[in-house]
C-alpha cells in the first residue's frame, strides 16, 4: 500500500534525519512511529528463534547467581510488596 503525505520540506528533513540516526529508512521510522512494535523487514523465524533461547539462556545464568538469602521466601517478598 502506498501512502502519500503532504509535509513540509523541513519537517520531512527533520524526520529523515532522525531516521538516519537511527539507521532506519523514512519509511521504517515512519511506520514504528505511527504503529510501534511494526516493521517492513521480513520476520526471520531462525534468527528470532535463536535470540528468545539466547534471552531465556540469559535469564537462566542470572537466576543461578541471585539467592534470596537463607530466611527470605518469595511469598514474604510478595506480602512486603503489597503493603507499599
Amino acid at each position: 500500500m502506498t501512502v502519500q503525505l503532504e509535509w513540509p520540506p523541513e519537517a520531512v528533513e527533520r524526520v529523515a534525519e532522525e531516521a538516519r540516526q537511527r539507521g532506519l529508512s523514512l519509511d521504517e521510522y515512519v511506520l514504528r512511529s505511527v504503529l510501534p512494535g511494526a516493521t517492513t523487514q521480513p520476520v526471520d523465524e531462525e534468527e528470532s528463534r535463536r535470540r528468545r533461547l539466547a534471552a531465556v539462556e540469559g535469564i537462566l545464568e542470572i537466576r543461578k547467581r541471585t539467592h534470596l538469602g537463607d530466611d527470605v521466601t518469595i511469598r514474604q517478598l510478595i506480602e512486603e510488596g503489597r503493603r507499599y
